[in-house]
């Protein structure tokens, strides 16, 4: 299969930007992150489509290093918050303070109005908390008083989360969880890997993260992801695996519309990160994982037979039958 090439060659040039990349960004993080190849290249199919990415794993596995590495590689401006139960929903969003010399209310915008957000350990957060974020990751605006403030663009939140049930955390809600493109988890280390660690010979210092990019080319990049194409039979493809998620029996609640929506943009990414301008079925499945299990809903019969919302996705990926596109087709 030949590669897609726009009539006048820009749409060409522009994956193959989003490649190069995509491959800068991925050697720049894994100065940090060894090992987690495929994850690092999820969260960066996440990013070039404009949707927000939730890391969940078990302490120690690196969530935080990859989030903070994600947003030094970005570049503009980038703040951390780290969730507790004790923090408000003003201490995100920002709060009006009165102004007496002005007998002015001025608005002191918080920490969610940078470029990346790094919300670590957000399950620590109370569920009053965790809402504070859900207009801003859906509309790109805070409202306070009746005013709406809009965050800067391009706008990425990087959330951390235990999966594990540890005192003191809260659970994300179902709304909540469907504001991120993508969940993923890294996993711990493999052994060779991990004596590198541990001996030294991974790194001699600390590796200082610089910026291989800027706001405006990714705000670029996700223009140009969002006009990758594809074909009706990937639309088809991705709807059947939408409409068997919803009346299969291990589940309560199937992937919704804007579930499939989502899969679609990050195969869209997920090409243009390997520099095409159109999606195959292989895109498809490379990011429906991340993109769909967050969003499925176990039947209780099902959790007691200890299935999970993986293995009931993969069964049904399993069951579509997989899409063959001609040349003509894919362009």
């Amino acid at each position: 299969m030949t590669a897609y090439v726009s009539p006048d060659g820009r749409g060409a040039n522009q994956v193959v930007r989003a490649q190069m990349l995509a491959d800068a960004v991925t050697a720049n993080v894994e100065q940090v992150l060894r090992g987690k190849t495929e994850a690092i290249r999820l969260a960066l199919s996440c990013l070039f489509a404009g949707g927000h990415l939730l890391i969940e794993d078990v302490p120690g596995t690196g969530k935080t290093s990859l989030a903070k590495a994600l947003a030094a590689s970005f570049g503009g401006t980038s703040h951390r918050v780290q969730f507790t139960p004790d923090l408000l929903p003003t201490d995100i969003t920002g709060v009006s303070i009165w102004e007496p010399h002005r007998r002015v209310f001025e608005f002191r915008p918080g920490p969610v109005f940078a470029n990346v957000v790094v919300a670590d350990e957000i399950n620590r957060a109370s569920p009053k908390t965790q809402s504070a974020l859900l207009e801003v990751m859906e509309e790109n605006q805070v409202t306070i008083d009746g005013a709406a403030h809009p965050v800067p663009a391009p706008f990425l939140v990087v959330a951390t989360q235990n999966p594990i049930d540890l005192e003191g955390t809260y659970r994300l809600p179902e709304a909540q969880l469907d504001r991120f493109l993508m969940r993923i988890t890294l996993g711990h280390p493999g052994v060779a890997i991990e004596e590198e660690i541990l001996t030294g010979r991974s790194r001699s210092a600390v590796p200082v993260i610089r910026a291989v990019t800027s706001p405006e080319e990714v705000d670029a990049l996700q223009r140009t992801v969002a006009t990758v194409h594809t074909a009706p039979e990937i639309a088809r493809y991705i709807a059947l695996v939408a409409e068997a998620t919803r009346g299969h029996e291990a589940l309560r609640l199937g992937v919704s519309t804007r579930g499939s929506l989502a899969l679609l943009r990050a195969a869209q990414a997920h090409a243009a990160c390997a520099g095409r301008h159109y999606v195959v079925p292989d895109d498809v499945k490379a990011t429906a994982m991340a993109v769909l299990t967050h969003r499925l809903v176990l039947a209780a019969e099902a959790e007691v037979r200890g299935l999970t919302a993986a293995s009931v996705l993969a069964d049904v990926i399993d069951s579509i039958r997989v899409p063959v596109l001609t040349p003509s087709a894919a362009r």
